[in-house]
């Protein structure tokens, strides 16, 4: 049977994948064996079908993901307009990645659909991902633009340990809460003095602290404080990078009677890193020439930071992450057009043609 992005995409909205997205991931693997593919579930969740031309070729990887943020909105359908939670992000992406990977002519080489079951929380199952590819599609909406670069984003806590104290006699100890102001302006002042360069497309990185704890008694001179802050990184800024520079550059501005540590917070997966690919790229140049719209960065981090370190990687897709009216992804209102997401999938089904003729 013809595949119909459409159709599958209004079902797809109408199922719930905010808290377990099996029965999202039992109805794609449904469709894909309806249309004669034969996907499977890995050990990490995520639903792989590959589809092989008649010669030796590059390896195309079409990646998005099913799971959705809470809570749950309901499907509605009007006219050129679906609404309700995942229509843009991303279930309006894969359908569109979907119709591509069904409906492109493969001549030569790979083609992967590659779909992960948790993007929106730790990236599991993208970061047990080994595909070895030459170049990534990631569906995200991107409103039909290429989006080949992305701020990555690090998470992590200023530790200041002082000496506990009466509040009575504050000389006799060494008050972890007064270093903060030192501490808040060395983090102002990162970037101007340690940080990466302004990024060609992507900017400048920002630092910003988000949540301050310290003090145990209000009669007591604070022996600790923690200051957790939030990194939007760009190229060529690494994770390790980042976290050796801050701790030095910040315990440059504390008192010697104090000590200062920086630690990410845990997580089960890496954090994702900024990525940048180059306007010259095969996979760039295969969507520009399919219609795709202008070049620039995606405004969120996804999950093609995983995949920017094996291979290039753009991200596309139908819908907006907010229009003139506000936000549109993750909020209330989400919508997507429908012809967008039939657009989206006849370029990327032309692009995947050119990459594999």
């Amino acid at each position: 049977m013809a595949f119909d992005p459409l159709d599958f995409h209004a079902t797809a909205v109408g199922i719930e994948s905010h808290e377990d997205v099996t029965e999202m991931r039992e109805f794609l693997v449904e469709t894909l064996e309806d249309e004669g593919v034969d996907p499977r579930v890995d050990d990490a969740g995520n639903t792989l079908a590959i589809r092989e031309g008649a010669a030796d070729g590059p390896h195309i990887v079409c990646n998005t993901h099913i799971d959705t943020v809470p809570p749950h909105v309901p499907v509605e359908v009007d006219g050129e307009i679906v609404r309700g939670r995942g229509s843009c992000d991303a279930k309006g992406p894969l359908a569109a990645l979907s119709a591509a990977f069904l409906d492109a002519e493969i001549e030569s080489g790979r083609l992967t659909l590659a779909v992960t079951p948790d993007e929106e929380v730790y990236s599991t199952g993208a970061a047990a991902l080994d595909l070895d590819a030459d170049g990534y599609i990631v569906g995200e909406p991107t409103g039909l633009d290429i989006c080949n670069a992305a701020k990555g984003r690090f998470e992590g806590t200023v530790t200041i340990e002082g000496v506990a104290a009466h509040a009575a006699e504050p000389e006799s100890g060494a008050s972890a809460i007064r270093a903060v102001a030192p501490v808040l302006q060395a983090i102002e002042s990162y970037d101007e003095t340690v940080g990466p360069p302004e990024h060609d497309s992507l900017g400048r990185p920002t630092l910003e602290p988000t949540v301050i704890e310290g003090g145990e008694a209000t009669n007591q001179i604070p022996a600790e404080c923690a200051i957790t802050v939030d990194r939007r990184s760009v190229p060529p800024e690494t994770q390790q990078g980042f976290h050796e520079q801050l701790e030095a550059h910040l315990q440059s501005w504390i008192p010697d009677s104090m000590t200062l540590s920086f630690e990410y917070t845990e997580r089960e997966t890496p954090f994702l890193e900024a990525f940048a690919t180059p306007e010259d790229s095969d996979v760039v140049r295969a969507l520009q020439g399919a219609g795709a719209g202008e070049i620039r960065p995606f405004g969120a981090a996804t999950e093609a930071s995983y995949f920017a370190a094996d291979a290039p990687t753009v991200v596309f897709g139908p819908g907006v992450l907010a229009d003139d009216e506000g936000a549109v992804a993750h909020a209330e209102r989400e919508y997507v057009r429908r012809p967008e997401v039939e657009r989206a999938g006849e370029i990327a089904t032309a692009a995947v043609e050119s990459l594999l003729d």
